[in-house]
């Protein structure tokens, strides 16, 4: 399985048309259930210069690019940092999991500081996402019967309890076992089964998961009216002398 932290991304840094604030990984290395085939997940930031968003083309907000690293499949997918920000500040857990990954391969002075700016965008109805999320990769279980989405169902319900209850965002299934004691305790299990395979079907009592998965929704609905998460953001203010600076220093 790829060491994805020694992953050497300066040729592929160097090579993109403008800055890239950060790079970090995310996908199931990220959430912490990688199989042996599982391809890379690359999410950042790049910086668009001031004069492609104030003239009449429309800037290239968002770029991607795939290829293969030692026989696996990279794929890195970046923002302007001003529609990073915007999704921010839209109660947008991924972007956030995307910015404070612990999977760091390109990082920059701006990324620290955005990083820094982060927990005044957490609020109370971060919930939403994670809820919605979850119901999205429930619906996909139900249909074809894999391990991943299954996972994935888990991980985003136990991301937003811990959330609501700690003010951490925490993307890791292994720690959030740990963390939050009401998960499901077969999950070490699921995680191991995940290894060997990306998209293996899922040996479980379906019956049983569906009672697990409403247990951990009506658990994030209690969390979520006990947490003490602000209802608003709290730095939309910082974050946009953030971007003027970074924008006009770039």
């Amino acid at each position: 399985m790829t060491d994805v932290l020694d992953i050497d991304l300066k040729t592929v840094v160097a090579q993109q048309p403008d800055p890239v604030l950060f790079a970090t990984v995310s996908g199931a290395h990220l959430y912490g259930f990688p199989s042996r085939d599982s391809d890379v997940d690359l999410r950042g930031v790049h910086l668009l210069p001031a004069a492609e968003l104030v003239g009449l083309r429309e800037p290239e907000e968002t770029r991607s690019r795939m290829w293969f690293e030692d026989g696996v499949e990279m794929d890195l997918v970046t923002h302007d940092l001003r529609k990073f920000v915007r999704l921010m500040l839209r109660r947008n857990g991924y972007v956030l999991e995307q910015l404070l990954s612990p999977l760091v391969v390109h990082t920059t002075e701006a990324h620290r500081e955005l990083v820094s700016l982060a927990p005044g965008v957490l609020t109370r109805h971060h919930a939403h996402h994670y809820r919605g999320f979850a119901a999205t990769q429930w619906r996909l279980f139900e249909r074809t019967g894999e391990l991943k989405p299954l996972l994935y169902t888990f991980r985003v319900l136990l991301t937003g309890v811990h959330l609501m209850r700690s003010g951490e965002v925490q993307a890791h299934l292994p720690t959030l076992v740990g963390c939050v004691a009401e998960a499901p305790a077969r999950l070490p299990d699921l995680i191991a089964a995940k290894a060997e395979r990306e998209h293996g079907a899922a040996d479980v009592d379906h019956a049983r998961v569906r009672d697990d998965v409403e247990r951990l929704h009506t658990l994030l609905d209690a969390a979520q009216d006990a947490s003490a998460l602000p209802d608003a953001s709290t730095a939309h203010d910082a974050l946009h002398d953030f971007v003027v600076r970074v924008r006009l220093e770039g």
